[in-house]
C-alpha cells in the first residue's frame, strides 16, 4: 500500500489555544480505496500516524479507525477530527451512533467512557512532575496526570502507549481523556502533551462530552 496513491486528508485534532501543535490524523475520506482491514491496517502502519480513520460512507458518517497495529472500535482524536471534516450531527461507529456539536471554535462529540481501551491512569503530586518523565518501555499503556489547578479543573498529562509500534507518546488522547473524567466525575481542561487541550464534560446517564479545536495541515503524508 502506497500512501502516496491515497486521497488523504491530514487534521491536528486537540490544538492548543494558540492554534499549534495536536494530534495528527490521516483521514481517509473514500474509504473504498482500502477495501478491507489488510490493506488498512497496511496504510496505518505506513503512515505512521497514531490514529487513521477510514470513512465508509460520508452521508452517514460510517467511520473505521486503526493504530499502526490494531483496529479500535473507538478512539477519541479520531472521531473529533472526523467530525469536523464531515459537519456531521451524528457518526455512525462500531460502538454505536456518536453525536457531534460545534460551538465555536470547538466541536464536541458524545461518548462513553467504557468505549475506551483500557488505560492505567496514573497521577503524580504535580505538572513538573509529569513533564519530566522519561518515555517508558513497552508493554503499558500509560495516561500520566497531575493537577494544575484542582479547583479550576485543569490537568497536566502525558500519554504513553507502550505498543512499540513507533508511537512513544502520544500528544492528545480523548478516550484516556474520557477515562479519567469518568474517574473524576468532573469537567475538566486538559492540557497534554507539548501544547494541545482537551476539554470534557460529564453529562447525564454516563454520556462525557468530549471537545477540542481542530484544524486541517493539508493533504497528503507530505502534510505531517
Amino acid at each position: 500500500m502506497n500512501p502516496e496513491n491515497t486521497a488523504l486528508d491530514v487534521l491536528a485534532v486537540f490544538c492548543g489555544p494558540d492554534g499549534r501543535h495536536g494530534n495528527r490524523l490521516g483521514v481517509v475520506r473514500e474509504g473504498r480505496a482500502c477495501p478491507d482491514e489488510a490493506s488498512r491496517q497496511a496504510l496505518a502502519k505506513e503512515l505512521g500516524f497514531s490514529e487513521t480513520v477510514f470513512v465508509d460512507d460520508p452521508e452517514r458518517g460510517a467511520l473505521d479507525i486503526y493504530t499502526p497495529g490494531t483496529r479500535l472500535p473507538f478512539a477519541g482524536h479520531p472521531v473529533v477530527g472526523a467530525a469536523w471534516l464531515l459537519d456531521l450531527e451524528v457518526l455512525d461507529l462500531a460502538v454505536g451512533e456518536v453525536w457531534v456539536r460545534q460551538d465555536g471554535e470547538f466541536t464536541w462529540i458524545e461518548a462513553r467512557a467504557e468505549w475506551a481501551p483500557p488505560r492505567t491512569l496514573r497521577r503524580y503530586g504535580s505538572a513538573a512532575e509529569v513533564e519530566a518523565l522519561d518515555v517508558p518501555p513497552p508493554g503499558e499503556w500509560l495516561y500520566a496526570w497531575a493537577w494544575e489547578d484542582e479547583a479550576a479543573g485543569r490537568v497536566r498529562a502525558r500519554a504513553f502507549p507502550g505498543r512499540g509500534d513507533g508511537i512513544d507518546e502520544d500528544e492528545a488522547t480523548g478516550a484516556a481523556a474520557l477515562l479519567l473524567t469518568a474517574e473524576l466525575g468532573r469537567a475538566l481542561n486538559i492540557a497534554q502533551g507539548r501544547g494541545s487541550q482537551i476539554m470534557t464534560a460529564p453529562g447525564p446517564d454516563g454520556v462525557i462530552e468530549l471537545g477540542g479545536r481542530v484544524r486541517r495541515l493539508g493533504t497528503g503524508p507530505a502534510a505531517y
